[in-house]
């Protein structure tokens, strides 16, 4: 019966399109709210946890040998939390993001009071004891999942919800980095995969809402703060391609280890899951000591290569750590991502690579940065396969809106260089190996939907007559819309590019041989 029920409010809301986008208009605002707070609570938990981590290394160095040991221990005792809270709720495990894509397409669920719980509270400590790990991945699921339970307590349709989880989890990025078209983008180009008017008009509203209340927060400022970055000269053009094919082997590596790294935690040197949590965080607290830059995120890292010089050497070093403590962080199983780190890491190889063009005499001094922030984005680019999302998300957290061109043709040529390498989405490699592991089951009341799917240009859809495209047996066309126009599907007639469709499933495999023949090149 509540199935029935929520398939007949969903046909209600499609017959009434505008009424339903004006409806999703205004309930992206509120989730943009919601989102913003709570994301602004974490990001204000996060600061305070490293200035006291900071304050707290300087009192050790000048501490007895108990206050070291009672710090260790402190560790080993925070591991066992993490262990717990991994053991009650595992969606909360990693950044999120792979989940919340699992969420999107049908195949995962998301307890979301739990996971907002869990997510925040492991992530502050995690990071806060200084694990190599982000916010900004933990963001985009605290903001689904803001979505996700504004939907479940207003009681709407699993297709509605949908579109809060995406307005949600763009609405988290964008306060998360202060860069609402960066959310918006991300929303769409990486989690949903659509542009239809309903989710964009929602993720906008959701995006720029959270970043003003982040703002109002933490005020207007960048993220990062390179101070004032000049204008890259189009004679060092060349160097943008060198440092985007160099730079985009360096992603392919870096997605290479984090698919790998759960062998080294195999060995038998970890027999529990405690265990690895535990060797991270004692590896953590022997860090501080000895390299506190590769602790936390990382944005100070970032910023201070706009300061004081630095050696070629200490680069090297800095980057080597955070490179390989970023991996162990990651692959003990604790919640917290690799977004951040994973800028942090593109930062480094840029400083590398424009110290050396320096000393060869390739590019003048006042070009660092330029190469700093050229190479987030295409190792970005490289790793996520999002290059407007790169391009978009550097730009505005960096505040260098000057350098569209730059940032744009390095990411699209790292994504060259990543498939020419045979390099793969980590988010998508990650989720489908997450389903290889553990396909959740589905209650099925959360199976049967509607899901809107775009015809693109190329597919094996486009042209032919609805009679003619082999539909799966758990999957029926109910509606197609064309612009403004709303059509009831016959039998003869003819999709074309830009239609969006309408599809009644409960089965995951049908539904994705359907986005297969509407959305793949034939």
């Amino acid at each position: 019966m509540q199935i029935k029920g929520q398939l007949l409010q969903t046909m209600k809301e499609l017959n009434e399109w505008p009424r339903f986008r004006l409806r999703l208009f205004l309930e992206g605002i509120l989730v943009g709210i919601l989102a913003g707070l709570v994301i602004s609570l974490f990001r204000w938990a996060l600061e305070y946890a490293t200035q006291y981590r900071h304050l707290l290394y300087e009192s050790l160095l000048h501490s007895s040998w108990t206050g070291h040991l009672a710090w260790f221990v402190l560790l080993l005792a925070a591991a066992y939390l993490l262990y717990r809270l991994s053991r009650y709720e595992p969606m909360a495990v990693g950044s999120g993001i792979t989940q919340v894509k699992g969420v999107i397409l049908g195949v995962m669920r998301m307890h979301w009071f739990r996971i907002l719980w869990v997510k925040l509270v492991g992530c502050i400590m995690a990071i806060g004891m200084g694990l190599s790990l982000g916010r900004q991945g933990p963001s985009i699921q605290l903001g689904a999942v803001v979505g996700q339970g504004m939907s479940r307590i207003l009681g709407r349709t699993r297709m509605e919800e949908r579109y809060l989880i995406t307005a949600g989890a763009g609405a988290g990025l964008a306060a998360a980095f202060n860069a609402p078209l960066a959310g918006v983008v991300f929303a769409l180009e990486e989690l949903h995969r659509n542009f239809s008017s309903a989710v964009l008009a929602t993720s906008m509203a959701a995006a720029m809402v959270a970043t003003v209340v982040s703002r109002v927060i933490f005020g207007q400022q960048a993220v990062i703060h390179l101070g004032m970055v000049p204008i890259f000269p189009l004679q060092y053009l060349w160097l943008v391609v060198v440092v985007a094919v160099l730079v985009g082997i360096c992603g392919v590596g870096f997605n290479f280890g984090l698919l790998h790294i759960h062998r080294f935690y195999d060995l038998p040197v970890f027999p529990h899951p405690y265990v690895r949590i535990a060797f991270a965080l004692v590896l953590a607290g022997i860090l501080g000591y000895s390299l506190p830059q590769v602790l936390g995120g990382g944005e100070e890292l970032i910023n201070s290569l706009s300061g004081v010089p630095i050696s070629l050497f200490m680069v090297l070093v800095i980057l080597a750590g955070k490179f390989i403590f970023t991996l162990l962080s990651y692959g003990c199983g604790v919640p917290g991502g690799f977004f951040l780190p994973m800028l942090v890491i593109g930062a480094l190889l840029g400083a590398t690579l424009g110290i050396v063009f320096i000393d060869m005499g390739l590019m003048d001094t006042d070009y660092l940065l330029n190469i700093v922030i050229i190479a987030m984005a295409a190792f970005f680019s490289s790793s996520v396969h999002s290059p407007i999302t790169a391009t978009v998300l550097i730009m505005e957290m960096t505040g260098s809106y000057e350098h569209l061109l730059v940032l744009g043709t390095a990411s699209l040529i790292a994504l060259v260089v990543s498939d020419i390498c045979h390099g793969q989405p980590i988010y998508d490699v990650l989720l489908r190996n997450s389903l290889q592991q553990k396909r959740p089951v589905i209650p099925q009341q959360e199976r049967r939907n509607i899901i809107e799917l775009t015809i693109c240009s190329a597919s094996f859809a486009e042209g032919k007559r609805v009679r003619d495209i082999p539909w799966p047996e758990h999957a029926l066309l109910v509606d197609i819309k064309r612009g403004a126009v709303q059509m009831i599907p016959a039998p003869d007639m003819r999709l074309r590019a830009g239609d969006f469709i309408y599809v009644l499933s409960d089965n995951v495999e049908a539904a994705a041989k359907v986005r297969q023949l509407v959305e793949e090149a034939s």
